[in-house]
């Protein structure tokens, strides 16, 4: 990313300290007072959280606290987890904020819809998981349950797996913006990316068999998106780059013809 030639002058370093830890105790603040917000409601998070999971229970089997603070405990971390979540587009606002002035006019036209599509996305991811990967999965593992066993599951145990798979939905949604940009910028063009589809559908599977449960399901519901969202972001570099062009053309055409010296008298 380019930056601005007088950007580096006009702000010393010591500077540049000062306005960073100042909107990093933004991001702070902010997320405190959001966790202050939502930590009376904490117990209703987790049961919210939850809810996909009880509702493939077994008759009269319930959810287990193994760890003596557990109770709290994993309600508090869902919480601030939530907090710096919903925090994000604060915490992103205030990192534009920062390296704005250092970009050109025509870098920041396309760095604001990629910061809004990126949190729109990686909420997307989220929502994916919990509407849609959620059901199958916890339906699955309960259909598989063996005889005699009780599935009884250990409330900080599925904390860590839920937030693990939110956080993978999450950034796995971001696959547009990745591949947007390793285009806009000029690492790979368009041709080779998509002669690459076939690589890219298996590293698709390969990432969705690493980082979901181990059954076909899950998998399956983390590598199809990833590949469509390649596609997408695919297809909008192509666009950007096409347009980007045209401009380029239509701006040499419009410069006047180099005439030849005038003759001297």
């Amino acid at each position: 990313m380019s930056r601005h030639p007088d950007a580096d002058q006009e702000m010393p370093l010591v500077s540049h300290l000062t306005e960073l830890r100042a909107r990093l105790l933004r991001c702070v603040v902010i997320i405190l007072l959001i966790f202050a917000g939502l930590f009376y409601f904490a117990q209703d998070i987790y049961a919210l959280v939850a809810a996909p999971l009880r509702a493939y229970l077994p008759e009269g089997a319930t959810m287990i606290a193994t760890g003596v603070a557990s109770p709290f405990l994993t309600p508090f971390k869902l919480t601030l987890m939530c907090a710096l979540f919903l925090g994000m587009p604060v915490i992103l606002h205030q990192a534009w904020g920062f390296i704005a002035p250092g970009l050109y006019s025509h870098e920041k036209r396309i760095a604001v819809p990629l910061l809004i599509s990126s949190i729109l996305l990686f909420y997307a991811g989220m929502a994916f998981a919990y509407f849609v990967v959620f059901p199958i999965m916890f339906g699955f593992f309960a259909s598989v349950t063996p005889e005699g066993v009780a599935m009884m599951t250990d409330i900080g145990q599925y904390l860590d797996f839920v937030l693990t798979l939110f956080f993978a939905f999450g950034v796995a949604f971001e696959i547009p913006i990745a591949t947007f940009l390793v285009i806009w910028v000029g690492i790979v063009d368009v041709a080779t990316l998509r002669k690459s589809r076939p690589y890219v559908i298996v590293g698709c599977f390969v990432v969705g068999m690493v980082l979901t449960p181990p059954d076909v399901f899950s998998q399956t519901l983390l590598a199809v998106p990833m590949w469509l969202l390649f596609e997408a972001g695919v297809l909008a570099g192509s666009l950007v780059k096409q347009r980007s062009e045209a401009q380029a053309d239509a701006e040499d055409e419009a410069k006047p013809e180099d005439q030849p010296p005038a003759p001297l008298p």
